[in-house]
This record gives C-alpha cells, sequence and structure tokens, in this order.
C-alpha cells in the first residue's frame, strides 16, 4: 500500500504549465529518482510533496501516521546555534545519531552554523535530515558538497535505512553513478508531464530515448496530415459543402493541437574556442610543498609530478584535502613553500572555479557574457551573442535577466557559454558538473575528449571522472598525492585490490602463529585442481611481475618528473649510450597502464578459478 500518493497535480507560473495532471505512488522501502532537465519542476515537485510550495489543483495525500522529512537545495539564511543542535532539532533523543552522522560528514557538532562555508552548511542539514525519523526522505541533490568516500559512503547509509526502516526515498540527483546505484524506479518530468519507469536509471535512458523517438515520429506524421488537410481546404469551393464540414472541423482540431503542442528543448550545443597548442610540458613540479602558515602542517607535501599536452588528470580527496589549493600552486596563484612548479610555453589557461566568482551577480546573462560585444568568435567563425547563447538553452527573452535570479544549473551553462568562447590550450575545472543535468553532462563530456589541449578536473561525479581522466592525482588529506593512471574507479579497483592482499596476507600470518586449538579441525585448503599446472605457475608469478610492472612505473614517473629530462631539444644520450626521450617513456608509461590492468584481470580471473575449486 502507498504510504504517499499524488493525484492530478498542476501548476503554473503563468506561462506554460510546470506540472500538469501529475500522479505518482510511493511504496514503503521504494526509492525513486526523479529525473529531468534543469528547470522542468523537479525541487517544486518535491517542495509540493514537502508541503513548502501549493499546486494549482490536485492533492497531496499522506499515509496517517506516516512522516516526511525534506532535505531543500536552497540554504536557509535564519539558522543559528551549534551544528549538533540544528541537526539534531533540539531534541536529546536525536543528539548521539546526529553527532556519528556529522563526524562521518566532516563537520564539528561544536561549530557555530553561522561560521559555517556552504557546502558544510549543506552538509549539516543532511545530517539533520537523516537523523529526523520519517517513513519518507525528500532529497534534492544529496551528494552536492560531498567527496567521493562520502558519495559512497551515503550509498550504502541509504540503502540500509531503506531496509531498516522500510523507509521511502525520492530524490533528485545529477550524479549518474549514485543514480544507477540507488534507483529502483526513476519518475521523469518532461514537459510537465511525469512519466513514471518501474526500472533502474540504465534502462530508463533507454526507454527515455524511445520515448521521444517514437513522439518525434508522431508529430512529423502529424505535421504531414496537417499539410495535407491545410492544403485541401486551400482549394476552396469543395471545403465549403455540408458533407465535409466535419473534415473542416478536424482540421480547426488540428490547428489547436499543433499550437498546444510543446517542442521538447534543444540540447545543449558546446563547442570550444582553441588556442594554439602549447609545449609538449605543461607542467612540472619538484619536490612541491605548501602550507598556508609556516606553523602549519603541509597541505601539498613533497609532490613531484609531470603534466605534458593532451593530458586529462582528474583531482580527487576528501573535502578539505588541498584540490582547489593545488590547481592554485600549479596556475601560480599561491607560491610554494618548499620546491617549484614550472609552466611551458606558450599556456593559455581557463579558470572555471567552483565559487563562480567569473560571474557578475548583479549583470544581466548579456552584461556578464557578452563584455560590451555583441558577437563572440569560435574556431574562426563569428556569432551573434544571442544566437551563442541559445546553444546554451538562454532564450532571447532570458538575456536581460539578473544572474543572480538564475539557478545552479543556468549558472553553470552560463560560465561554460563565458568561458568556452575563450581561446584555451589548458582547461582547469573545479566542479564543473555541479548542477548540470544528465545530457549536458554527456554533451560536456564529449567536447572534453575531443579537446587538443590539457585538462585538469575536479570533480566528486564518478562517471564523469572515469569517462573523461586519463591519469589521477589522490590527495590524502596529510599532504601526500599519489598519480595513478586511469580514471576514478581504476584507482578504487587499485585500493580494493590492495586492500584485500593486505587481508589475506593478514589472515595467512595469523594463521601461522595461531595454530588451531587441539581437536578443532581445520577446513582443509582448497587445492585449486580446475587449474593447470602452467596456470598454476602463472598465477605464482603474476605478484612478482605486477610490482616490478609497478616499480617500473614509478621509476619513469620520477624521470619523468625531473625537470633536467627536457632542457635540451634533442634527445639527451645517458653515459651509457641509452636514449632518454620524453615522449618515449610516456608511452611506455602507457603500456605499463595497459600491461598492469591486463595483469590484474588475469590474476583475479585465476584466483576465483582457484577459489572455486573443490
Amino acid at each position: 500500500m502507498a504510504i504517499l500518493s499524488i493525484h492530478n497535480l498542476d501548476l503554473s507560473f503563468g506561462g506554460e504549465p510546470l506540472l500538469k495532471n501529475v500522479h505518482l505512488h510511493i511504496n514503503p522501502g521504494e526509492r525513486i529518482c526523479l529525473m529531468g532537465r534543469n528547470g522542468t519542476g523537479k525541487s517544486t515537485l518535491l517542495k509540493i510533496i514537502a508541503g513548502q510550495v501549493l499546486p494549482d489543483r490536485g492533492a497531496v495525500r499522506l499515509e496517517q501516521e506516516a512522516r516526511a522529512t525534506f532535505l531543500n537545495q536552497d540554504l536557509p539564511a535564519d539558522l543559528t546555534g551549534s551544528a549538533l543542535a540544528v541537526a539534531s532539532q533540539g531534541e536529546p533523543s536525536r543528539e548521539q545519531e546526529a553527532r556519528q552522522l556529522l563526524t562521518r560528514l566532516a563537520v564539528s557538532p561544536e561549530a557555530a552554523v553561522e561560521t559555517l562555508s556552504g557546502g558544510a552548511l549543506r552538509r549539516v542539514l543532511l545530517a539533520r535530515t537523516l537523523a529526523t525519523p520519517a517513513e519518507i526522505l525528500l532529497l534534492d541533490e544529496p551528494t552536492n558538497h560531498l567527496d567521493l568516500d562520502t558519495v559512497v559512503w551515503l550509498e550504502n547509509y541509504l540503502e540500509r535505512l531503506c531496509k531498516s526502516r522500510s523507509a521511502a526515498i525520492v530524490f533528485v540527483t545529477h550524479d549518474r553513478a549514485f543514480a544507477r546505484r540507488l534507483a529502483q524506479n526513476v519518475a521523469e518530468l518532461d514537459r510537465g508531464t511525469l512519466y513514471h519507469h518501474t526500472c533502474g536509471y540504465d534502462e530508463f535512458l533507454e526507454r527515455r530515448d524511445k520515448r521521444l523517438a517514437d513522439e518525434e515520429a508522431r508529430w512529423e506524421q502529424f505535421d504531414k496530415d496537417l499539410a495535407r488537410e491545410e492544403a485541401w481546404l486551400r482549394r476552396g469551393v469543395k471545403a465549403r459543402r455540408t458533407r465535409d464540414e466535419g473534415r473542416v472541423r478536424r482540421l480547426l482540431d488540428m490547428r489547436e493541437r499543433y499550437r498546444q503542442r510543446r517542442e521538447r528543448v534543444g540540447s545543449v550545443d558546446l563547442s570550444l574556442e582553441e588556442a594554439r597548442r602549447s609545449g609538449d610540458l605543461v607542467i612540472t613540479t619538484k619536490n612541491l610543498s605548501f602550507a598556508y602558515s609556516p606553523e602549519d602542517e603541509p597541505i601539498i607535501d613533497n609532490l613531484s609530478t609531470l603534466i605534458m599536452r593532451g593530458d586529462r588528470v582528474g583531482i580527487v580527496g576528501p573535502n578539505g584535502s588541498g584540490k582547489t589549493t593545488l590547481i592554485k600552486l600549479l596556475l601560480g596563484e599561491l607560491a610554494p613553500r618548499d620546491g617549484t612548479v614550472r609552466r611551458g610555453a606558450n599556456l593559455h589557461p581557463i579558470y572555471f572555479d567552483q565559487l563562480r566568482t567569473s560571474l557578475d551577480p548583479e549583470k544581466t546573462l548579456w552584461e556578464n557574457l557578452g563584455d560590451g560585444y555583441d558577437t563572440v568568435t569560435i574556431n574562426g567563425r563569428t556569432r551573434h551573442l544571442l544566437a551563442y547563447m541559445e546553444d546554451f538553452l538562454f532564450s532571447r527573452e532570458e538575456v536581460n535577466k539578473p544572474v543572480r535570479i538564475l539557478s545552479g544549473g543556468e549558472r553553470n551553462r552560463l560560465l561554460l557559454a563565458k568561458f568556452f568562447a575563450r581561446p584555451s590550450n589548458l582547461l582547469v575545472l573545479d566542479e564543473p558538473t555541479n548542477d548540470l543535468d544528465g545530457e549536458t553532462l554527456e554533451l560536456l563530456e564529449q567536447i572534453l575528449l575531443d579537446y587538443q589541449g590539457t585538462i585538469l578536473l575536479v570533480s566528486h561525479d564518478r562517471a564523469f571522472l572515469d569517462n573523461v581522466v586519463t591519469d589521477c592525482l589522490v590527495l590524502s588529506g596529510d599532504g601526500t598525492v599519489q598519480e595513478y593512471a586511469g580514471g576514478y574507479g581504476d584507482w578504487r579497483d587499485r585500493q580494493n585490490h590492495r586492500a584485500d592482499q593486505e587481508t589475506q596476507n593478514r589472515d595467512k600470518t595469523a594463521g601461522r602463529g595461531n595454530p588451531s586449538p587441539a581437536g578443532e579441525r581445520q577446513k582443509p585448503r582448497r587445492t585449486g585442481t580446475r587449474l593447470r599446472y602452467k596456470e598454476h605457475q602463472e598465477l605464482e608469478a603474476l605478484p612478482g611481475a605486477i610490482a616490478a610492472l609497478e616499480e617500473e612505473e614509478a621509476d619513469i614517473h620520477r624521470q619523468l618528473s625531473d625537470p633536467d629530462l627536457y632542457r635540451t631539444v634533442a634527445r639527451q644520450e645517458t653515459p651509457g649510450g641509452s636514449t632518454q626521450d620524453p615522449g618515449q617513456l610516456s608511452r611506455r608509461l602507457e603500456e605499463i597502464g595497459q600491461e598492469l590492468a591486463r595483469a590484474y584481470e588475469r590474476w583475479e580471473e585465476l584466483e576465483a578459478r582457484r577459489g572455486d575449486s573443490p
């Protein structure tokens, strides 16, 4: 039985209906992802369910004694007191859980909320939502301002919550990996209509694409029929005969349907203005360290790395680990305490900052984007500003709006439009995916993959990182920065693999040091008879081969981080006569990454077969 039902819901703000005859039923334990483009009314629908907005028509019925709690995307301006008082809402019975949640979300329970940043305050409100006893959780962008590890923790927490409490969750997210993991069903808002899909995220994408293709085919046939009927009517005399009055009425009905038709808004059209190529060497650091004051522990400690032209580097780590600080060091906005940062020749960087400080909230969209001009030039082609803004889904009626009234997704689109009109060969993107809908994210991914320059990317969107980056710099929070080939998923797989190996080694050591008590019969050790003799030998040799590859990988990283390698234009001959070529070393580094991936895959395959052996 549904614990919440929505019937015949309508809402408009003077123009086209935002919500039109919406129906939805929410069952205990159900996890529903509310999907749709920016501006389709997802947050508004959550506010209606929470009782914060009244619809023009329809009803929201909550089962008797059922409770709902709401994480609003908008931050309240009137919060005071400690983080613990806000998260527990002054209820002593909730203090213990609220304290645990705040600690896990990296917020001090004793911190005064008036002093917290927007991101930290958002995490306090998330803790308050999770600590509130409720049968329905309404979560609007719950992963915003969470680091990657915390997003994974939240996924696990919400799954357990649904099972232990039979709580239902309705959530809005732009994080595709989060939606893929949590969503059992998807409710899609499109031009006022809510489509309910009883499937997960990936199947929803297929169903949505088929629905839109079918809709386009139907309207294409409708347009042909309408054109034929209009041509018939223009022929005149026959159309005015009594026996044809029914056909005329049908034509008038078709005209009305055409007038009321709401076309799906076009996709964002992204293109980048690229500057001349930079040099092969973009940024190199040697023994780089930084702290904001001499007595502080370093935020970045002894980092030596090399970034070459065409690299797409993801910078990941917990909140507060120094990701934005590292970007500013690499760009020269901060000076290192120790070590050096060297930037290559002919660099034209663009910095898409997390705080969006490049936008003036009091100026209009036109003023922010045009900077006094009414045209932009993209890859040699001059475009009028109005046409260019339409590429980013801003209508001509919106260009004189002040930026301060835009949604988060609209601000991000405007900033992308502003930056993509500038020539660049180094893109530095600090959380560019916040509040962008899924379709725009996919288009942004494609334009970054086609980009010929170098990219530094900070993001908590795991799918975005996996699809875009070629390497990761991982900040641990204690100053250590490690470099890995591949995306976020590749790094996590390696971490999990190493953790499993350490666990196995500890178990073996414990087994040798602590024999079973007398009389206790041990399980016979599996012999792995399903592996052939040569496969046994291969399995035994793989850990050594993997260690050798990783040692070679680390050695090449050390060589490439040495600025002396680049002081001559031609190849540098070593005393032993071997050739040290940065290009060759980089290609070998790529080969090692592929060899490691194959070695890990083979090791897992053989280990699984051995484990399955009787």
